[in-house]
């Protein structure tokens, strides 16, 4: 399935319903009063979070989302009935801005939360309001009031606890499928992840036996220059906003004069620049691919640089062969996890 993070749609809301002007018409009542009912209130348009759902895909066709318009009014007082509510599915980690202004309107994180996009129209009161004992058969009702209509953007964020970083190509991809459930695309190419892909990764046996879980997301290859659009950064980088730690991998290189302390600098460049928040997040970093002999014999070297110029454990992994895999889940979880209440 194709992978959207980013629409933009418009909403209408229902009107509401014209109040109705009418008299009673009984037998042996030569002079009824008013029996205009009201007219019914117009449907609303609500964004509900659906956890089944992880792309804007089915978002990008529609052009307008309309809710249903409230009845008119009747004779014999009766109302109109309201119009039916349109509620609009949407992957949860929406982002709702009104296009128009730029402003926030809500941040749908929650399997069933709802967010109300465009309210319905009042519908109009019928001529029975306006009896008074000066005018006892008023010839006036209210005519419904229009819904509001807006233009959205919709941006999707995924949720994870720990955002998954690196230039592409460093094995990221082989790390998500090693610790969770999740089958992304593996290649032995750049750019193989074209979408973030999110695994589950179980702590103490999971929670079906006592343990717990967090949640992992492997982010498409960052490039220099991401914060500004270059390569598929751009587009991407929003996903890592929401993380609660990050998970930065390096490797050896040797094409193009990358070595990993530089690549590992020039990451952390990109997320200062895209937003400085970002930089802040509890990191740990490792040198991926250990099953390589030359990864292995190149890690001292590189843990001392790491320590004596940054401060920063090197730790050294391998995906395939899962060395050093525990130590890392354990230390992942000891970031993200809230220690169990006693």
């Amino acid at each position: 399935m194709k992978f959207v993070d980013e629409v933009r749609i418009g909403v209408l809301a229902g009107d509401g319903g014209n109040g109705a002007v009418a008299f009673r018409r009984e037998k042996y009542v030569p002079f009824g009063g008013p029996s205009g009912g009201d007219g019914g209130d117009g449907g609303d348009v609500v964004l509900c979070g659906d956890e089944g759902l992880g792309t804007l895909l089915d978002l990008t066709y529609p052009q307008r989302i309309a809710a249903e318009r409230g009845r008119d009014g009747a004779g014999k007082d009766r109302c109109g009935r309201a119009g039916r509510r349109r509620e609009v599915a949407v992957p949860v980690g929406t982002q709702v801005f009104d296009e128009a202004t730029g402003e926030p309107l809500g941040d749908i994180t929650e399997h069933g939360q709802e967010l109300l996009v465009a309210c319905g129209g009042r519908g109009g009161r019928g001529n029975i309001h306006f009896a008074t004992s000066v005018d006892r058969a008023p010839r006036r009702a209210e005519p419904g009031t229009p819904g509001q209509a807006r233009q959205l953007r919709l941006e999707l964020k995924v949720l994870a606890d720990v955002g998954l970083l690196g230039f592409p190509n460093v094995g990221k991809s082989t790390l998500l499928a090693a610790v969770s459930r999740a089958r992304p695309r593996i290649a032995a190419f750049p750019f193989t992840t074209l979408a973030p892909k999110l695994g589950v990764v179980a702590v103490g046996g999971g929670s079906r036996r006592g343990g717990r879980t967090f949640v992992i997301a492997d982010i498409p290859g960052l490039v220099p220059g991401a914060s500004r659009g270059v390569g598929l950064g751009l587009r991407f980088l929003r996903h890592v906003e929401r993380s609660r730690a990050l998970l930065h991998l390096v490797t050896l290189d040797y094409g193009d004069g990358r070595e990993p302390l530089a690549d590992y600098l020039a990451l952390r460049r990109e997320l200062r620049a895209f937003k400085p928040e970002l930089a802040e997040l509890p990191e740990l970093v490792v040198l991926s691919k250990a099953d390589l002999p030359e990864v292995v014999a190149a890690h001292p070297g590189l843990a001392r640089r790491f320590q004596e110029e940054l401060g920063i454990r090197l730790r050294l992994l391998s995906a395939v062969s899962h060395a050093g895999l525990a130590a890392l889940v354990k230390a992942l979880a000891a970031q993200v996890l809230v220690p169990p209440a006693l």
